[in-house]
Formats: C-alpha cells, structure tokens, sequence
C-alpha cells in the first residue's frame, strides 16, 4: 500500500487525467477503501485544490476550477513535453499566443531539475523553428472546441466555406486534428446527418455550447487519416484514386497527408487518392512523384493522360 504522501500525489494524478472518476474506481486504482478515498479528498481541498464531489448512488469526484492556480503534477516526460509544446507554441499558428507561451515556458524551466532542463535546452539550442504561414485560430475558440469534445456537447458555430455564404451550423464535436499550418474540427453535422471536417480559422466568431449528445462512432480509426482522405481530394472538382507502384514510405517521402491519402497495397505499391480543381494539376503531381501508376478513377484523368502522351510521342518524332 502506497504512503499517505505518495498516495496523494497518485490521486492527485489521477484526477488530472480524466474528468470524473467514482470512489470505488479511485479506491481500486490506489488499493484503499473508498473511506480513505474521503479522507485523502479532504486532504487535497485543504492544500487548494478544488475537487468537486458529485452525486450518485457511488458518489463521485472531479478536479474543478478554483480561484487560484494550484500545483500542477508532472512526471518528467509530461514535464519535458510541455516545455518543448510551449516553446513550439511560440511559433505556431494560434494568434495571440506567442507571448504567453514565453512566458509560461520561462516559468516552467526556473522548478525544472536540472536533469530536464538540460534536456530541454538541448532541444532548443539546436532547433531552429519557422514562423508558422497561413491563418491562425483563435486559442480561446480551440479550447471551447477540445472542452466540447471532452464533454460531448453540441456547439453552435457560424462556418465560411470556401465557397458561399457562412451559415450556422450544429455540430457534434468529435476531435481537433493539426496539420502544422492549419487546424480541423471533425465533427457529426446535426443537419446533414454526415461527418464533416471544418477548417477552424473559419469559424467566424466563437463558438457556444449546446445539449450534451451520445458519442457516435469516429468516421474512422484515426481522425488525422479521415482528414487527409477530405482534404487531399473530396473538397476538389476531380477527385483520383490510383495505384502507385512503389512502397508506401517512398510515397510518403514525396507527398503530404493534405495532399494525397494513401494505403498500403503490398509491400511494392500503393492506392492514392489525391484531388485538384484542373486535371493537368494532378498530372504534374504525379510525374514529379516519379513512380509508375494506374488510374482507376476519374475517367477524364485516364482521357487526359492518354491525350498527353499522344502529345508527348509526336514531339519526339522524327519527321520527314
């Protein structure tokens, strides 16, 4: 059994991780009974945390927000991943944040041990970050979003497609996906009954929270791939799925998940699926991967290969 000290620290972590847990979870996770539980509970309020209890038949407990700051427990990846997640943020693509994250990481390194900030100082003196390019987001509609997500509640939010009047939109919020540059909402589209993904910085004012919902199922296993396959060719006039002979990973090296999906076929090729506005833009991307490929899909890309090549042979022939 964990000492009364180490036990705290352990609850303590554990109320940071997930928003709720009952006595008896909290009980089975530390091997105390849920009486122990109350008492360590009391012991935390007293040192300014704010844990909430909650009602029920088992009774439950929440780590909310209090007046003040308290403590924050890290172990030492967690402590290094913030540091180096801040110093990045100074470069990145959420307005307004810059400074603020300077000076949060300042903070974080004069309690780091000197163990971590020598790891952390070694990052940073020999990384050298480009100013993000693009539209950036604003950080307080992100975290409305992630807290949406977390809670599964509905936002209400007005949306400027590329194309056409921005309009209200109910969503259910699944998940935040970055690209690097820009930032995706996958969400459930209440009124087209359809996943949808949103570009953030298109979100015209902040969003606000409607009626908790029922998770569904994610459109796929890994949100990152599902914005890929939107955004590499869905959102565009031709959309192309090929076979690309050459393995997965050197197709990769070439291309980026925005523009152009892929899945492995066997170990020496590959199905794309890409997009674009004009067919001679898929064409190009497509020679300058230097792969062979098939096309299945559309038929005008097959046309207007077969109508290039035709150009190309009569260019190199010799005539009389």
């Amino acid at each position: 059994m964990l000492e009364t000290s180490a036990r705290l620290l352990k609850l303590l972590s554990l109320l940071q991780v997930r928003r709720d847990w009952t006595g008896p979870e909290l009980a089975d996770r530390l091997s105390v009974d849920v009486r122990t539980i109350r008492r360590d509970v009391d012991k935390l309020r007293s040192l300014g945390y704010p844990v909430t209890s909650l009602p029920g038949a088992a009774g439950g407990y929440q780590l909310g927000a209090g007046a003040e700051l308290p403590p924050l427990l890290l172990d030492d990846d967690e402590a290094v991943a913030v540091a180096v997640g801040l110093r990045t943020a100074a470069n990145g693509s959420v307005a307004g944040i810059e400074e603020t994250s300077v000076r949060a990481l300042t903070k974080l390194e004069q309690v780091l041990p000197t163990r971590l900030r020598r790891r952390v100082q070694a990052l940073q003196a020999h990384t050298t970050a480009l100013p993000a390019a693009g539209p950036t987001v604003d950080p307080e509609t992100l975290t409305i979003i992630a807290a949406a997500c977390r809670d599964h509640q509905q936002l209400r939010f007005t949306y400027a497609p590329t194309q056409g009047e921005p309009a209200k939109r109910l969503a259910e919020p699944q998940g935040l996906v970055h690209t690097g540059r820009r930032w995706y909402l996958v969400a459930w589209d209440v009124s087209k009954q359809d996943w949808r993904t949103f570009r953030v910085d298109r979100i015209t004012e902040q969003p606000s929270l409607a009626a908790r919902f029922t998770p569904r199922e994610p459109p796929a296993p890994s949100l990152g791939e599902f914005v890929s396959r939107q955004v590499a060719s869905s959102v565009y006039t031709y959309q192309a799925v090929l076979t690309i002979h050459a393995p997965m990973q050197a197709v990769a090296e070439r291309t980026t998940p925005m523009s152009a999906a892929l899945e492995p076929i066997d170990e020496n090729s590959c199905l794309m699926r890409t997009g674009a506005d004009a067919l001679e833009r898929i064409v190009w991307h497509l020679l300058f991967l230097g792969f062979e490929f098939d096309v299945h899909e559309p038929a005008e890309l097959r046309d207007y290969v077969e109508t290039l090549v035709g150009r190309l042979q009569n260019a190199i022939t010799v005539r009389e």
